[in-house]
């Protein structure tokens, strides 16, 4: 291990629902809780507001409801919280080549790759900096640790929560876990924890007092020698840089199974659209397509086929996309879809008989769901609780909920005052999607502190496989 806290962790404090606050000002210093709203979903992310009530990260939505039952609920966001993230990590990128993404919302940093941090002080006046940094760039928090290894900084910004940093000084790591829950411990959730217990251990220092021997006859070898060094503040991983992006794809879960054969086609080809869109946008294309189902009894399906050459064209995509989707029987229900393209690289071989056959491409800008839009009824459109729309009349605003062909629809902007509510007709042709706003304008000093965050950043797209 190292002899100086020069390794950081940073992990953006709640960090869907601060995002989802800093951009209403009604929801501010209230309970926020984001993720699926369907009778399947569970939560994302956690306001600390809705923490009080028992509310946390993976909890069926259900439950939260009752627990929460007058919190805000909304849809994920999830194009802005990629756009904060890529800010977020473009600063990190700006203290160090060594970066390494854990989600959108959590890193670790090798301050000592390119001379950020060489000690103690200039490790904290580092993370100080970072902190202020990001409140400017996005006007969220984070919260950082500090040490001198990968472990001990993840648990160091843990207990730095919200909103605060912590170092933890080389030498002084065993007295720190000693009296902690064994399950601060990577890898010890709630079946490992419960074993120990038990054995008749619950901290850290009885794992060391009960020896390596009896680790490994408790939780078996691999892990009980892995859990005894880590029990002994041992760990000597690397912060190991961004990896390539390994794969692009999109998956969508519905609230109620497809049992409609034409449907479930329709909705394999808009994720194909989608996939490629994120592909493009990443300046990537891709030999492998890959199909997944879910199915009405939860067993998942998946199929690919590898072309000759790598593609980003969406014909092609779609094809062999619908082509997988013939080989998988539907009849029972399906309840998630997902589209993906894998064996990717950065240049693209055209596909000669899409261009035989007049087949069109996708432009950046293009938006292949549009026509399946506009051949809907107007009363079809989906109106996701949390997710912006503009009144021709009334300005922009964010959706508070909508059924029984009404949409109720609170006016404000990141930087207005909490604003009035209002209701209008599901097919009100003067109101429609918009684009969010910045939560931050971009003033002089806040333009200086994105520049330099982006100066490092030309291999930010590894982000873009990101969870949906």
């Amino acid at each position: 291990m190292r002899t100086a806290p020069t390794i950081l962790h940073l992990d953006m404090d709640a960090f869907y629902a601060s995002v989802e606050q800093a951009s209403k000002p009604s929801l501010r210093g209230k309970a926020v809780i984001v993720g699926g709203l369907g009778p399947r979903g569970v939560v994302a992310t956690a306001s600390y507001e809705a923490r009080v009530f028992g509310v946390h990260s993976a909890m069926p939505m259900a439950q939260a409801r009752r627990l929460a039952p007058n919190a805000a609920y909304l849809v994920p966001r999830f194009e802005v919280y990629r756009a904060i993230s890529e800010q977020v990590m473009g600063l990190l990128r700006a203290l160090s080549p060594l970066v390494e993404p854990l989600s959108l919302d959590e890193a670790f940093v090798d301050l000592e790759a390119e001379g950020a941090a060489w000690d103690a002080e200039s490790a904290r006046l580092t993370g100080t900096k970072l902190r202020s940094d990001i409140r400017a760039v996005t006007g969220l928090t984070g919260s950082v640790g500090l040490a001198a290894s990968k472990m001990l900084a993840k648990i160091a910004s843990e207990e730095a929560k919200p909103d605060g940093l912590l170092l933890i000084e080389p030498g002084t790591e065993r007295a720190l876990l000693g009296p902690k829950s064994v399950r601060i411990l990577p890898g010890v959730g709630p079946a490992t924890g419960d074993h120990l217990r038990r054995a008749g251990i619950t901290t850290v220092e009885e794992i060391v007092e009960a020896g390596e021997d009896e680790l490994v006859r408790l939780v078996g070898k691999a892990h009980g020698h892995g859990l005894y060094a880590m029990a002994l503040a041992h760990d000597d991983r690397s912060v190991v840089a961004e990896r390539d992006t390994k794969s692009v794809s999109v998956e969508d879960t519905y609230d109620v199974d497809i049992h409609d054969r034409v449907r479930v086609r329709t909705e394999v080809q808009r994720l194909a659209d989608r996939c490629v869109r994120r592909l493009r946008g990443a300046r990537l294309s891709g030999r492998t397509i890959v199909l997944k189902v879910r199915r009405y009894d939860f067993s998942t399906l998946t199929r690919s086929e590898t072309l000759r050459g790598p593609t980003d064209d969406p014909a092609v995509v779609r094809e062999t996309a619908a082509r997988l989707l013939e080989a998988v029987d539907t009849t029972g229900g399906v309840r998630l879809l997902g589209v993906g393209v894998s064996g990717l690289a950065d240049y693209t071989q055209e596909d000669l008989f899409a261009q035989a056959a007049g087949e069109t491409h996708l432009d950046d800008e293009d938006t292949l769901e549009e026509p399946a839009r506009e051949a809907a009824a107007p009363a079809e459109r989906r109106w996701p609780a949390g997710h912006d729309v503009c009144h021709t009349e009334f300005g922009h605003g964010w959706v508070q909920g909508s059924g029984l062909g009404r949409v109720t629809v609170r006016f404000e902007t990141p930087d207005s005052a909490p604003g009035r509510v209002r209701t209008f007709r599901t097919d009100d042709p003067a109101l429609q999607p918009a684009d969010p706003l910045p939560l931050i304008p971009a003033g002089p000093e806040q333009s200086e502190v994105t520049a330099v965050g982006r100066k490092a950043s030309p291999g930010s797209q590894g982000t873009v496989a990101a969870k949906e």
